[in-house]
Formats: C-alpha cells, sequence, structure tokens
C-alpha cells in the first residue's frame, strides 16, 4: 500500500509521544508523574457542562453549519471586539475543531506548494507549527531567542528574518513551550515591522491570551496584533475554548480573518466544508455559556495557575545543573538542562540530548517531561514541564527531578 512522501517525512507530535508513554506506564501500576500534557487538570465549569446537555435535551443533534451556528459565532465575534479591539462581524469567524485544526486550514489557505514561500517562526515554538507549515508547502524560518533574552525575539530580529518570499509570520503569545507572554510595548514594535510588509500576513495565537500573570509580571497585559489598524486588514487571530475555560476534550477552536470582506474566512470556510464540516451541535451552546457567563471560572482557574508558576519556578530553579526563566504565563516551564548533557544516570545510561534525558527520566525516576528539540533548533538542551497539576504534583515529582539530576555523574 503506497503512503504520501509528505506523511511518511511527518514526525510524531512530542508531547503527544510523552502522553502516551506516560499513560502506558501508569495503566501497568507505576507511580508516574507527568509534567508532559498542557491541559488543565480542571473539569470544564459546570454552567458550560450544563449548556451542552441542555442543547442535547432539546435535540441539538443534527449537522450543524460549517463554521458554527449563528449565535456562537456572534458571542465570539463580540468577545473579540470588546476585549481584544478586533473590528470583526460573525461571518469572519469560523468554529474549528481545535485550534490546531484552526491553524492548519490557515495554513493551508495561505501557502502553496512548491513557490519557495517562507513563514517566520519565534522559537523555541510549539511542536506542531513547523509541520503545518511544510504540509502546507511551506518554508519555516525560525528566529531563536534565548535563555538570556527571555524567550522573547525583538523587533530587530523580527525585522532581519522577513526577505521578498516571506508571506506569514506567526505570533504565539503567551507561549508554548516558554510560558513567556510579551508585553504590550514588545507587541507595538512588531506591529510597526510588520507595517512596512504589506504582503505578510500575520497569525496571531492566542489561545493562551487569558492565563497571564502579573503577580508574577507586575503590569503585564496581553494585547492582540488583529488589534493595530495597519494589520487588521491582514491578521488572522487563532484562539480556542481548551486552556482558559478547561476544554480540551471538547475540541473547540476558532478562527476570525476580517480582513478584505471576509474573502480568507470564506475561503477557509470552504475547505474546512470539505474536511470536517461543522463541530457538533449541541456544542454550540455551551461556547455562548463561556464566553458571555464564565469569566468568574476563568479567573478562579487563572489564579491557581498563577501559584504553581511561582511555585515551580522556585522549585526548578533550585536544582543546580539547570538554568530557568521565570514563567509569567500559560502553564509551562523550559529549563535548559544543558549542564546534564555529558553525564551518566543513576541507571547508567549516557545522557547526550533533552531526548536521552527525559526517556531517562520517565525510566528511571518515573517523571514525564517533554524534549525541547522539537521545539526549534534553540531548545535542543531544553525541556519542557506543564504545571497544570496540582501543587502536591509539582512538589513530588520536582523533589523526584531534584534527586535524580543530583546523582548524575
Amino acid at each position: 500500500m503506497l503512503i504520501a512522501e509528505r506523511v511518511q517525512k511527518l514526525s510524531e507530535s512530542a508531547t503527544l509521544a510523552v502522553g502516551a508513554k506516560a499513560n502506558a506506564l501508569k495503566a501497568s501500576g507505576k507511580d508516574v508523574i507527568a509534567f508532559g500534557m498542557g491541559e488543565p487538570d480542571f473539569v470544564t465549569p459546570e454552567p458550560i457542562r450544563r449548556a451542552a446537555m441542555a442543547g442535547l435535551e432539546k435535540g441539538l443533534t443534527h449537522y450543524a453549519p460549517t463554521p458554527g451556528d449563528k449565535a456562537s459565532r456572534e458571542a465570539i465575534a463580540a468577545k473579540l471586539r470588546t476585549e481584544n479591539g478586533i473590528a470583526c462581524k460573525p461571518e469572519h469567524i469560523s468554529v474549528t475543531a481545535g485550534a490546531k485544526h484552526a491553524l492548519y486550514m490557515t495554513l493551508q489557505c495561505l501557502l502553496d506548494d512548491k513557490k519557495g514561500q517562507e513563514v517566520i517562526l519565534p522559537t523555541p515554538a510549539w511542536v506542531s507549527y513547523r509541520p503545518l507549515i511544510e504540509l502546507a508547502g511551506g518554508t519555516c524560518i525560525e528566529v531563536p531567542s534565548t535563555i538570556e533574552s527571555g524567550f522573547k525575539i525583538t523587533a530587530e530580529q523580527l525585522a532581519a528574518a522577513i526577505t521578498p518570499r516571506t508571506v506569514g509570520v506567526i505570533i504565539n503569545s503567551p507561549s508554548n513551550p516558554c510560558g513567556v507572554a510579551y508585553r504590550p510595548a514588545e507587541i507595538e514594535a512588531f506591529a510597526a515591522v510588520l507595517a512596512k510588509h504589506p504582503r505578510v500576513t500575520v497569525i496571531a495565537d492566542e489561545i493562551y491570551e487569558k492565563l497571564l500573570y502579573p503577580e508574577v509580571e507586575p503590569g503585564l497585559a496581553h494585547r492582540s496584533l488583529g488589534s493595530f489598524a495597519e494589520l487588521a486588514e491582514r491578521t488572522i487571530t487563532i484562539n480556542g475554548m481548551s486552556k482558559a475555560f478547561a476544554m480540551t476534550g471538547w475540541r473547540v477552536g476558532y478562527v476570525c480573518a476580517p480582513g478584505d470582506n471576509g474573502r480568507f474566512a470564506k475561503e477557509l470556510i470552504k475547505l474546512q466544508g470539505q474536511m470536517t464540516n461543522g463541530i457538533a451541535t449541541f456544542i454550540m451552546p455551551a461556547i455562548v455559556e463561556a464566553l458571555t457567563n464564565g469569566a468568574s471560572d476563568v479567573e478562579r482557574m487563572r489564579k491557581v495557575f498563577a501559584s504553581r508558576a511561582v511555585l515551580m519556578h522556585q522549585r526548578l530553579s533550585a536544582i543546580p545543573r539547570f538554568r530557568c526563566v521565570k514563567p509569567n504565563s500559560a502553564f509551562y516551564s523550559f529549563p535548559d538542562v544543558g549542564q546534564c548533557l555529558g553525564l551518566t544516570t543513576p541507571g547508567g545510561r549516557k545522557i547526550d540530548t533533552a531526548q536521552h534525558f527525559s526517556e531517562a527520566l520517565l525510566d528511571e525516576a518515573l517523571v514525564a517531561v517533554v524534549p525541547g528539540e522539537d521545539f526549534g533548533a534553540c531548545a535542543r538542551t531544553n525541556v519542557r514541564l506543564s504545571f497544570a497539576c496540582s501543587d502536591e504534583n509539582i512538589v513530588r515529582g520536582i523533589d523526584r527531578i531534584a534527586d535524580w539530576v543530583a546523582r548524575l555523574r
């Protein structure tokens, strides 16, 4: 049986692979502490769950319109206008099967195969950006940051990366895997650079926008690239319900593309109609409920994550061979473990890469972290830990890591 070359070359998601191995060990009875998966440990708030159940009771079990029903698109558009300053209408919105689906379709609509088109990606970056760019026929141009820069690139770096072949740039703030958000002034500096390049489409992945921690970094706030008048016509905003509302398993994302009277949105919806069509109809009322009445639940969970960010950083930065940036958003820490490379584990394994580090840590200490290699070339000595878990697991897990690292020789 033939298999397409582009699929054979596709790498497995590192985060999903770690999650699968950790779950398999748990199923065999092992006491695994997992810092791998990027999903809240909270159950979806009750009012949101009840809205979906009420939808089922009302008989919302038939096909939904491909981009979502009128009420959900209106709720999303209203949220983007009032909270993000993005001038948009419901017809500029499509509800998707998760934010990853929104990003996939965005890149498929933006890029043409074999045209030498480039998409700029500040790194370290989420593991799926590069594969999705390449699946769509584009070339991923990494713009690396460093631990010294706080995992942020500068406007000057962005400007230097733009060439005549650049057709897009992806900005993910707050970021996965770094747990770092750009301040409004830094976003404004990016906007000033991008305003000079009218051919470049801006893809703003804002899935973690509500998980900001001014408790950690005073004055921290979110600014949407789509809110800048000079970028409004060519900014595509991607977001969803997964992270802020603890709705990962619901698979609800959305994309907003108001430019050119919604032309890009129309083409994307056409593609979606040949793929998944719409998401489950009875989920639509849950979207409206979350965006209309869910702010207090989001804030309750945000405060817990902020506290965990502090705890995680305190614990990790106390490990002598680790170097860390304090997370100010999302629910990730991304320490550099380069000082552990070249050493031998208590079980006698040589550690030459972050992948080796992660594999040995899971096998010998039963702690799951994600190796940094797939997050970008600049992340090859890093590992990602998610603090979307209990304080107890953070303390127990990092105690295990500290003990194991101390015994490296």
